[in-house]
């Protein structure tokens, strides 16, 4: 059943991701213009700030991930209900502490941009500062229910939750800014419905997957591990939010709204094509943990990794490779010519990114080996590197220096430190997995220079011959992969869907001309 629940949870994410770029296609380009360029730069601007709060979760939602996993092994369901009553405990302590220091952020809105903000976007950016902080107060409690889903590998459910949400919110947000209310309606929006899921977490939880929850017999023993488990994942999320967020905040300050809201574009980008590859990954956490906890040695673990991997990068090659191709004239048509610095941005941050998404089986690995700590060192050692570097750098470049100062960082730490790490010390077969990547690059390579070849044929970029660009270099891009890219189980795999639809087709057919 588990297996099952993987293979469709991580067939649903795809869907999941397809429906949401679908509806952003639709979505962005409207929002974008009925907001303008400065109030959508006002709102990313308040959402990167007060994303800061999300840090306090301390990693506890991987800890809540690994330690569920791991008393289903061992079928221990008291501790199991210990465990969740500690877990919401610490999570309504750390939502109290989120309004505290809240609300010392909100004292701080017009020390930090009063600069660069007018007096209606410093009240504006007050009143969603409120409401975001709300939301994560809440959002903490209520999200062990959620990382418990996900423990329990409930995956279908987790996504269908996740493709309901991706068409609903555009379709009360458009109305509202058609009416005039702006970002503050868009925050307004997002909290109510933030809380709806989280609330039918809970109850499926409770209800469905008959999930207890003991406040008593707390193991401090237990707390104490969890701590030293936690303590680098959250030193992980640190890392996160300063590549991904503290751009905007420092474009903020030095730059303004406008150049805010190019960045925004580039990281709304940027977030959709890491979730290509967290969409396989992330529901592998909890198989990882138990193969750990029935002694997988490392061969096994690093042909999960090469195998996961080559899946990964077959997809983000696609993109990544597509959008050097296309990605200008899709921003141009998409956002607008006053986001086209966008493009670049991206490029900068998206090459990069690639070498940790396709190996974040091996984050998987660390996590469910307990041994994540240095890469958390090294990884908040170059965050703070990048920050440093990023203040002069957006001061003479502006977004282009944040980009820059963000891709360096990420190939020195998760491209070169990190591989030497996973191949010394955990004892992945590193040089192995690079061997796969070289190999699946040829198709590639091919794809890009009949890319160019595409672009120097057709000038033009209207809608329809950007979309014909795209499909006549994917038709391409797939072929190059079957013939010298894919190995059997990945043909197996792209073709095993078709199959099942084919059979399911022929079944229904023959009971149709039957009756």
């Amino acid at each position: 059943m588990d297996a099952n629940q993987r293979k469709i949870g991580a067939l649903l994410s795809y869907t999941s991701m397809g429906i949401t770029i679908l509806v952003s296609f639709i979505y962005t380009p409207v929002m974008l213009r009925l907001l303008g360029q400065s109030e959508f730069g006002l709102y990313s601007l308040i959402g990167s700030l007060v994303g800061y709060l999300s840090i306090l979760d301390l990693g506890l939602g991987n800890a809540i991930i690994r330690y569920t996993a791991r008393n289903r092994v061992i079928g221990d369901k008291a501790s199991e209900a210990r465990l969740n009553g500690m877990f919401f405990v610490i999570y309504s302590l750390i939502g109290l502490l989120t309004v505290i220091l809240g609300a010392i952020l909100y004292g701080k809105i017009e020390t930090l941009f009063g600069a660069t903000l007018s007096v209606t976007e410093i009240n504006k950016a007050k009143i969603m500062t409120i409401l975001l902080i709300f939301n994560f107060a809440v959002s903490f409690p209520l999200g062990v229910f959620t990382s418990v889903i996900q423990a329990y590998e409930q995956f279908i459910f987790a996504q269908v939750i996740g493709i309901i949400r991706s068409v609903m919110t555009p379709c009360i947000i458009l109305p509202l800014l058609l009416w005039g209310y702006g970002s503050v309606g868009m925050v307004v929006v997002n909290t109510i419905l933030n809380m709806s899921w989280l609330l039918i977490n809970m109850i499926y939880c409770l209800r469905v997957l008959n999930i207890a929850v003991n406040f008593k017999g707390f193991d401090l023993g237990l707390l104490k591990e969890i701590a030293g488990y936690s303590f680098f994942i959250f030193l992980n999320v640190i890392m996160d939010k300063v590549y991904w967020s503290t751009g905007q905040f420092i474009l903020g300050m030095v730059s303004g709204t406008v150049m805010v809201a190019v960045y925004a574009v580039a990281m709304q980008l940027n977030n959709v094509y890491i979730m290509f590859s967290i969409s396989v990954s992330g529901v592998m956490l909890p198989k990882i943990t138990m193969m750990v906890a029935n002694g997988a040695d490392k061969d096994a673990l690093s042909q999960l990794l090469i195998k996961i991997g080559r899946v990964q990068y077959a997809i983000v090659a696609y993109i990544l490779s597509g959008f050097i191709m296309f990605g200008r004239a899709f921003i141009n048509l998409w956002a607008g010519s006053n986001y086209i610095d966008a493009y670049y941005i991206v490029l900068f941050i998206m090459i990069p990114i690639t070498v940790p998404l396709i190996q974040n089986v091996g984050i998987a690995i660390l996590q469910a080996k307990n041994m994540n700590q240095f890469r958390s060192l090294v990884y908040v050692a170059i965050a703070m590197v990048n920050v440093l570097v990023s203040i002069p750098l957006a001061k003479v470049w502006g977004g282009y220096g944040c980009a820059l100062a963000t891709g360096v960082s990420l190939i020195i730490g998760n491209v070169v430190i990190i591989n030497v790490y996973y191949y010394r010390k955990i004892g992945l077969d590193i040089p192995l997995f690079w061997k796969n990547i070289i190999k699946m690059s040829r198709p590639v390579i091919l794809s890009l220079v009949f890319g160019i070849i595409i672009n120097s044929l057709i000038l033009q970029d209207t809608v329809l011959l950007l979309a014909c660009k795209i499909m006549l270099f994917s038709i391409l891009y797939l072929f190059w992969m079957w013939v010298i890219g894919f190995n059997s189980y990945e043909k197996e795999l792209l073709l095993s869907p078709t199959k099942r639809i084919l059979h399911t087709i022929r079944r229904v057919c023959g009971v149709s001309c039957y009756d």
